[in-house]
This record gives C-alpha cells, sequence and structure tokens, in this order.
C-alpha cells in the first residue's frame, strides 16, 4: 500500500511540473510578441487584399475633381485612440502634376486594423490641358513614416498610378439602332465638358440604353433601361443646379456655351 501511494504522490508531483513548465512556455512566447510594433500596408487593387501594380486615372473622366482608392491595412495592435497618416507623391511626373493632387490628413479610428481612402485628382488645375492625351504619364504614392507608424510590409509600401487624359464621343450619342436609344435623346448635344460632368456625378462610361432592358442598370453589359434614363437625367439636372448655384459663372463647354440637360 505504501509503494502505491509513493507512486501516486511521483505522478502528481510531475503532472504539476509539466503544467507549470507549459505555464512558463506560453508566458514566454505572448512576451517575445512585440505589441509595440506599428506599420502599414497600403496597396490599390481590393479590399480583400489582391494587390495591382498600378491604377488608371483618367482626367477627362471629371470635369472638376475625381479620385483613385487605396487601401490600408495595421501590421501590428490597434490603439485605443485615433491615429494619423500622410501620403507623399514622388517620380514620374509627380512635379507637374503636383497642382492636381489633394491627399488628407488619413485617420485610423481607435480599434481599427484596416481602411479605405481616396487620393483626389482635379482635371481643373492641369498647368496643361494637352497633358496626356497623346501618352499616358505616372505618378507614385508612399506613406509618410512618423511616430506612430513605420512602412509596411514589401510589395505594400508604394502604389502607381498611371496618368491619362482622353476622351472619345460615344459611337451611340447621336444614334443608335433600335432598341438601343441615344444618348442624347435623355442628355442632348454632346459636348467633352458635358460628358465629363456626366461620367464625374454618375460613374458611368459608354454605357447604352436600351427600350428592352429589363432591369434598371446591368453592370455587366452597361446597360440602362429607358426609365432608368429618365432617373438619370433628373439626377444631371440637379447636379447642374447645385453646380450653377455653387459656381460664380454657370458650368459651360468647350465652345462657351452654357451646359443643359
Amino acid at each position: 500500500m505504501k509503494i502505491k501511494h509513493i507512486d501516486m504522490s511521483i505522478r502528481i508531483v510531475t503532472i504539476a511540473l509539466s503544467l507549470l513548465l507549459c505555464i512558463g512556455c506560453s508566458e514566454e512566447e505572448v512576451d517575445r510578441y512585440d505589441t509595440s510594433l506599428s506599420a502599414l500596408n497600403i496597396w490599390v487593387g481590393t479590399e480583400a487584399g489582391a494587390v495591382y501594380e498600378s491604377v488608371n486615372y483618367n482626367y477627362s473622366y471629371a470635369y472638376e475633381e475625381g479620385s483613385v482608392t487605396f487601401y490600408v491595412q495595421l501590421v501590428g495592435m490597434p490603439a485605443n485612440y485615433d491615429r494619423s497618416f500622410r501620403l507623399e507623391s514622388f517620380g514620374g511626373d509627380s512635379a507637374s502634376v503636383a497642382p492636381t493632387v489633394r491627399t488628407e490628413d488619413y485617420v485610423i479610428p481607435a480599434g481599427e486594423t484596416k481602411g479605405t481612402y481616396k487620393v483626389y485628382f482635379n482635371t481643373q488645375k492641369l498647368p496643361d490641358p494637352d497633358l496626356f492625351t497623346t501618352s499616358d504619364g505616372t505618378i507614385n504614392f508612399r506613406m509618410v513614416p512618423n511616430s506612430e507608424f513605420a512602412i509596411g510590409n514589401e510589395h505594400y509600401q508604394q502604389f502607381q498610378v498611371v496618368l491619362k487624359n482622353y476622351l472619345a464621343k460615344p459611337a451611340n450619342w447621336d444614334s443608335a439602332n433600335y432598341p438601343r436609344v441615344p444618348l442624347s435623346k435623355y442628355f442632348g448635344t454632346y459636348s467633352k465638358v458635358k460628358y465629363q460632368f456626366m461620367i464625374e456625378h454618375l460613374g458611368l462610361i459608354d454605357f447604352e440604353i436600351n427600350y428592352n432592358a429589363r432591369t434598371s442598370y446591368d453592370e455587366e453589359t452597361n446597360v440602362v433601361s429607358a426609365s432608368y434614363a429618365i432617373y438619370l437625367q433628373q439626377v444631371m439636372q440637379r447636379a447642374l443646379n447645385e453646380y450653377n448655384s455653387s459656381h460664380e459663372l454657370p458650368l459651360t463647354d468647350e465652345f462657351g456655351l452654357p451646359v443643359t440637360f
């Protein structure tokens, strides 16, 4: 009986020592993780993490200001307070297009680990309206390290924007074969300024209007119904009224004529 008692005591001591060793190992692993590490991965592509080498921006797709979306993912632990970061442009045609570029004091809110942000480009501030009409330009952006954030992992430290500035008149503006409808039926006489203004507010490029369309807008085919086209016309009329009421001069096209819808 004594032998069994001693054997059982040895087992209990062994188990207790094993538990202590495991606890010690866990504590050591946690202590090795640097919770003070904070860096930012930035990229263009998709929010899910697909990284593109570059993204296009066409100045002609906005009469005034358009944007490019980029994404940010925190490397490290979230903070219990808001933290900000900035971008800087470099390389390519950054010097010549600097007046057109607007960035912000971007903020990662307390407790957050990722975000979606924008860089803005203003067509009206191009030093030469013919820039990038015959050949593309480029501009690069990277995060400016600060006391809160270091630069991110390789391939997530900067992104490039390819700059374009040309716009073709849609082939279906003045005529279209039934059941397609000419854009002019709803949006009037074509001008580059008018089309830029439409793209800026509708986000639609080279779309079609179809009498037989069963849905308001089919993203896959870029086709809108006739009834939805009436709604889009009303959207543009409101946008034009807002523009004219907030600017000293009404919106005019490249020929000096007032834009109407």
